[in-house]
């Protein structure tokens, strides 16, 4: 199949997207396909063939990537680009879509996950990889995730819906409960996440989160152990425990720094046949309620009581080698390239289906 693996954009969660596309490209041009990689927001204009001639590029035209500990600069990936246009989707994109008889979408965050591709993939009536442009665009929305999860008796801390101001910090750093989690509303990757254990790390904690966004869900902190459940084919496959390195959290730097201080990831979960029901059981809930498809992974926090707290869902994980989800899949005797066909697979399927 010619496939097109879209990754990068303009999200904050730009470079591990990228990476995720180059991995996946290779993987899927190892297993016979004409796969090629495309930046969403650069597009081909730093290649001079034509889009039908790239999917014989012997490459595929992929790149050597790695996430480096700090989110990338997005002012100077703007200023890098050669077309100036103020379209967030770069020359060629849609042209080379066109001609795929699937896009694999390995991007993550704004433009990726939140409906818009998808959207417009839609109208060109091409098929793309994961859930549709509204059940994406419900899940990126973390209030509205949190409404779905109420409404269907998925158990969540509590939360309340904020948009505000820097003029607002001072009054919120004295009303808002703590200790509490600030998120901001459409993020991932722990970007735009801080924790404020103390009334005092409330007001700094506010002012760290404003700059990516001034829409954000405070929850109730919830102490106990990370965890992940993934969802492939309408199935939950094994759970994953985070365990991240200080009082911090998985927060970024922790997801993808190399070295001593990262996370680490237990697959499987070292958890109760109880506990792991639980968790499948609200990974399941959510990824049907919000008509998610094909894939996802939701987060949880296993408190120490045993009851297990949804968080949030991801309708696009990672997917590197060594990311969650296939490490999940390895555990059930799932191939990372395999892996990544079979979401192919059932991607066109589902597309044809709803088609």
């Amino acid at each position: 199949m010619k496939i097109v693996v879209l990754g990068g954009g303009l999200s904050t969660e730009r470079a591990v997207s990228l990476v995720t596309a180059n991995s996946v490209c290779r993987a899927l041009r190892e297993r016979g396909h004409q796969a090629v990689f495309v930046d969403l927001y650069f597009g081909l204009e730093n290649y001079a063939g034509t889009p039908e001639q790239a999917f014989d590029e012997p490459d595929g035209l992929v790149v050597d990537l790695s996430i480096g500990s700090e989110a990338p600069d997005l002012a100077a990936v703007r200023a890098s680009r050669k077309w100036k246009s103020p379209s967030r989707i770069g020359p060629g994109v849609l042209e080379i879509c066109q001609l795929a008889d699937c896009v694999y979408l390995g991007l993550h965050g704004v433009d990726g996950e939140d409906g818009k591709i998808q959207a417009t993939l839609d109208l060109l009536g091409v098929p793309y990889t994961g859930s549709d442009h509204l059940s994406s665009a419900m899940a990126m929305d973390k209030a509205v995730t949190k409404r779905i999860m109420e409404a269907n008796g998925i158990l969540t801390p509590r939360w309340q819906d904020l948009h505000y101001t820097a003029a607002d910090i001072p009054r919120l750093a004295e009303t808002l409960p703590v200790p509490c989690v600030i998120k901001v509303a459409d993020g991932g990757s722990s970007i735009g996440v801080q924790i404020a254990d103390t009334r005092g790390d409330l007001a700094a904690a506010l002012a760290d989160v404003l700059p990516y966004g001034e829409h954000v869900v405070v929850e109730e902190k919830i102490v106990g152990r990370e965890l992940t459940m993934p969802v492939l084919d309408g199935r939950c496959l094994c759970p994953i425990e985070i365990v991240p390195p200080d009082e911090k959290g998985f927060d970024y730097m922790s997801k993808y720094q190399s070295g001593g201080k990262s996370a680490r990831e237990i697959c499987p979960a070292p958890v109760t046949e109880a506990e792991r029901d639980q968790l499948a059981e609200a990974a399941l809930k959510l990824h049907r309620a919000l008509g998610l498809s094909v894939y996802s992974r939701s987060d949880f926090m296993l408190d120490r009581e045993g009851r297990a707290w949804c968080l949030e869902v991801n309708t696009l994980p990672g997917m590197t080698p060594t990311s969650l989800i296939p490490q999940a899949a390895a555990e059930a005797g799932i191939g990372y390239g395999e892996l990544c066909e079979k979401i192919v697979l059932l991607s066109i399927a589902e597309r044809t289906k709803k088609n």
